[in-house]
């Protein structure tokens, strides 16, 4: 799904990422972990086709970027990110905002879309708990809703690979622990697309999720299956202060030691 060997990405002198070597294959799910600056959102840049390597060599969906047709790539890609909802208009009509993504549009125009499209951006709203506002009006909609929204729009094309960056930030306790749950749904789906979702907390981190990758200055710090690399090492290294991880079932917490 993702093979970056060697990569990293410059931009007026600074590395915002340096000697990545990353593989994502179909039936996993990665969490990326790291403080702001970490190079966490120009990985997912990379990974969705957005951004081109400096120097290395970067595969997505085994298409090397640089040498591709980044518009039909993208296409293949489900992508959640705040760039994205901030061009959602606050008065669309929130099964427009998921079926617009058959067509890579934000913003419903003249377009004509299929029934069966329609239908899919309903059943999409009903799986992740929100069918019932389809017929409201996005800007009307609580940030928790807003979420779910935009993932039933990043799943519309059924793609092959799904990217969240942060999909949890501005939520209650509640909205976040209803986000998650949805969110280890799609996990333990065998028919889900490849995942990886990006945040500052284990807490966000859904059950079902398989691997983690932590970031620090714009390198790696640590990756692999996400028990082995969860650890209280490696997630102070990550953060720069001494940290204690406990896992509760399926749930991560971390705190001070």
């Amino acid at each position: 799904m993702v093979s970056l060997a060697g990569v990293a990405v410059r931009r007026s002198g600074t590395a915002l990422l340096h000697d990545i070597d990353w593989q994502v294959e179909l039936d996993e799910r990665w969490v990326v972990l790291g403080p702001n600056g970490a190079g966490k959102t120009t990985l997912l840049g990379l990974a969705s086709g957005r951004l081109h390597p400096s120097t290395g060599v970067a595969h997505v969906l085994g298409d090397r970027i640089g040498r591709t047709d980044l518009t039909e790539l993208r296409t293949r890609i489900g992508l959640t990110t705040a760039a994205v909802a901030e061009r959602i208009p606050a008065e669309e009509r929130v099964s427009d905002v998921v079926v617009t993504a058959a067509w890579s549009v934000v913003g419903r125009w003249r377009e004509n879309y299929d029934p069966a499209d329609e239908a899919r951006a309903r059943a999409l709203l009903g799986q992740l708990g929100v069918g019932h506002l389809a017929d409201r009006t996005y800007g009307t909609l609580s940030e928790g809703e807003r979420k779910r929204v935009q993932i039933a729009r990043a799943l519309m094309t059924d793609p092959e690979l799904l990217l969240l960056d942060e999909p949890a930030a501005g939520l209650d306790l509640g909205g976040r622990e209803d986000l998650v749950g949805r969110l280890a749904e799609l996990a333990y789906d065998p028919d889900a697309p490849a995942m990886v979702l990006v945040t500052h907390h284990v807490e966000e981190i859904p059950p079902g999720f398989t691997h983690a990758m932590l970031l620090r200055d714009g390198g790696v710090v640590a990756q692999g299956l996400l028990a082995e690399t969860l650890t209280g090492d490696n997630l102070s290294k990550t953060f720069g202060l001494p940290l204690v991880v406990e896992r509760r079932g399926d749930r991560w917490t971390a705190r001070a030691a």
